[in-house]
């Protein structure tokens, strides 16, 4: 049964009063209500779509607001961190100056070009889609709205810590220098404390059931063989 708004009703009862004089009683009672409240129903559906289109305008805006501050704030951060740890802190170590390559062997240093090529396009990547994606950035006072899991996080949970990490390493193969080995090392133990302590309960506490299907299946450190895909 159709319920029809007092509002309608009593437009539908005057015009069709109105039109009942006016062409003489022509036309049933009947057929001039229903005429009515279908003209009536109309203006109402029409003014409920443009208020949806304009709630689904409002929300396509915000989220390019929320977009275009996370791009600025992991700029920022990608400048503030890994900058500074895979750039200005090994040179200031090694002064980026060459010394005899490990074991003697000159293909070494190839090796360690390889690692840090690999290295920095998978910590671009993996900036871009903590900015375009998750809406966040990798910095804990301003975390991703939502949870990463495509690119390199198919194959690793943290590719940024993995990707700093082959960067630093890459340039103690590359420029033979030890020290740089000693920096990499203690540098991936901060951010596997880090990430047991801090990160992971937190992403469980923010995403619940579907962070726990991505760890489950992504490995924290050593990356799988195949991509994973989420259901």
């Amino acid at each position: 049964m159709i319920e029809i708004h007092p509002l309608a009703h009593e437009l539908v009862r005057s015009e069709a009063q109105h039109d009942g004089s006016r062409r003489g009683d022509h036309e049933p009672d009947c057929t001039l209500r229903l005429r009515r409240f279908k003209r009536v129903g109309t203006r109402m559906t029409t003014g409920s779509h443009e208020g949806e289109v304009g709630m689904s305008s409002q929300r396509v805006s915000g989220t390019a607001v929320q977009r275009t501050i996370a791009v600025l704030g992991s700029a920022v951060f990608f400048v503030v961190a890994p900058c500074m740890l895979a750039g200005l802190v090994p040179w200031s170590i090694t002064g980026w100056q060459l010394r005899p390559p490990f074991l003697g062997l000159e293909l070494t240093r190839g090796i360690g070009a390889i690692m840090i090529l690999a290295g920095v396009p998978g910590l671009v990547d993996a900036f871009a889609r903590f900015a375009l994606q998750g809406l966040g950035t990798p910095a804990p006072i301003a975390p991703t709205r939502n949870l990463v899991v495509t690119g390199l996080y198919r194959y690793v949970r943290n590719p940024i810590y993995v990707a700093v990490v082959a960067i630093i390493l890459g340039q103690a193969v590359l420029m033979g220098d030890w020290r740089l080995i000693v920096y990499g090392a203690l540098f991936w133990l901060a951010c596997h404390v880090f990430v047991v302590a801090y990160e992971e309960p937190t992403l469980e506490r923010t995403f619940g059931r579907e962070y726990e299907a991505f760890r489950a299946a992504v490995p924290r450190w050593i990356p799988r063989m195949t991509p994973w895909r989420s259901k």
